[in-house]
């Protein structure tokens, strides 16, 4: 069990421990997520325990969708809306490769994917590859197998104006940063309290922008 905002998180299906940098940046969607003046549509995505997408629902008035390949991410999910007390009717938990079971669109999705390149697996806790799916972690020689697939369908399943949060290795910024441009999305890269580029915030409008 753990922590994760004012959030308890079960985490004993093996699913990724939830990250001090992800709950930093998680604050900051909640904040934003806040502002409108409805209830929002929101996609927790590569969900893992699902801490992401539970402390939206605790702190906000929103509706969420759940999204991950793993069953026992799934499980997990289940476990923690109830630990949690989130009623049913505001959420659905979805199993899904990155957008393949994905119909709706959304006003904010929140994006944790696996990151890690192989190529610096040597740079990696042993004890975070003991204990983290390596699933949740790896992905390809550079960590960008998975980015690329989710940015390159994203927009298509954000509302007009709807904002992406995503979470990546600080060393990814440069090839995130050419995907958005192409994409034609305004964004800004933001740091992490360790004071490292750690997430971007995107947003789907009809004109790209560089905020760098």
């Amino acid at each position: 069990m753990t922590k994760f905002l004012n959030c308890k998180i079960d985490i004993s299906l093996k699913v990724l421990e939830p990250r001090l940098e992800t709950e930093y940046w998680t604050k900051k969607a909640i904040a934003m997520i806040r502002k409108i003046p409805r209830p929002a549509k929101v996609l927790d995505i590569f969900s893992g325990s699902g801490c992401i997408g539970i402390a939206v629902l605790k702190n906000t008035q929103s509706f969420l969708d759940f999204a991950d390949i793993s069953k026992d991410s799934l499980k997990q999910i289940k476990k923690n809306v109830k630990l949690n007390n989130i009623v049913n009717q505001r959420f659905t938990i979805i199993q899904s490769n990155i957008f393949s079971k994905i119909k709706s669109k959304y006003d904010f999705i929140l994006a944790n994917p696996p990151y890690v390149a192989l190529d610096r697996i040597g740079e990696v806790d042993p004890q975070v590859l003991k204990k983290d799916p390596h699933l949740a972690l790896f992905a390809g020689k550079d960590g960008m197998l998975i980015i690329e697939k989710f940015l390159k369908d994203v927009k298509k399943h954000l509302n007009h104006n709807g904002i992406l949060f995503l979470e990546f290795d600080p060393l990814q910024k440069e090839k995130i940063k050419e995907i958005l441009e192409k994409k034609k999305m305004e964004y800004v890269f933001q740091k992490d309290q360790f004071k490292k580029t750690r997430f971007v915030i995107a947003q789907n409008v009809f004109k790209g922008k560089s905020n760098n």
